[in-house]
């Protein structure tokens, strides 16, 4: 028993070591281009965004891994077991942006309170780090909440990317979209089997909190990235 318990505890500690040492590896990585106080901040809201995802996940039951962080490219959470249904997944998804919402609010009312350009600067990351992740579609949060609402609601996601690549040129849009092309192609195929049809069976009144839930969030993040944009100095 006592070696049961030895070998937990330092799974444990092995899985917070992951996080924090994939942390700090990100914070010297994004504080070799930006200054140390920013990184920081930044990789702060990440893990505020990534923890709206796991305690989610774990009110739901699911069996959920810390944040792995990866320097620019963001950080994951790693679910053990597939949500039960898409309401389930559509829940665990929307709680990252909301969390992060919450972070990114924080450093914008401290940053009024103080006059501080770079906590300004970071709300204004972390706003539009989290409408980044509202694209709809999948694997971004957005593929995984407006899914609850219908699976096709992707196909507005995949404009939304390539007019991203075309505006700003970037390995991470490429990877995305590889990712995101079987679950399009799945899309358009629609829902074949039983367990796909059980997976996606949502009543009329759930899909309507979420979709109000998802667009209010994204026209929030919105206006608060086209605000803020006008105020920043050129030097963020």
């Amino acid at each position: 028993m006592k070696l049961l318990l030895l070998l937990l505890n330092g799974a444990k500690l092995g899985k917070l070591l992951l996080t924090g040492g994939t942390m700090l590896l990100s914070v010297f990585a994004y504080a070799w281009l930006f200054g140390w106080r920013y990184a920081v901040g930044f990789v702060g809201l990440i893990f505020v965004h990534e923890m709206g995802h796991y305690i989610a996940a774990r009110q739901r039951g699911l069996d959920v891994s810390l944040p792995t962080f990866i320097p620019f490219v963001g950080a994951w959470i790693q679910l053990k077991q597939m949500p039960h249904n898409a309401e389930t997944e559509a829940y665990v998804g929307i709680a990252g942006p909301i969390a992060g919402t919450i972070g990114a609010l924080a450093c914008f009312y401290i940053a009024r309170n103080y006059d501080s350009q770079l906590l300004l600067a970071l709300s204004y990351s972390g706003f539009f780090l989290n409408l980044f992740n509202l694209i709809p579609i999948s694997p971004f949060d957005g593929g995984r909440i407006t899914a609850v609402i219908s699976p096709k609601l992707w196909f507005v996601g995949a404009p939304v990317l390539v007019a991203l690549f075309f505006y700003s040129p970037s390995p991470l849009l490429i990877v995305m979209a590889i990712l995101a092309a079987p679950q399009l192609i799945k899309a358009w195929r629609g829902t074949e089997t039983d367990e796909e049809r059980a997976y996606y069976l949502t009543d009329n009144s759930t899909r309507i909190q979420y979709g109000f839930l998802y667009l209010g969030l994204a026209g929030f993040l919105a206006i608060m990235c086209s605000e803020l944009h006008k105020e920043l100095p050129r030097g963020f």
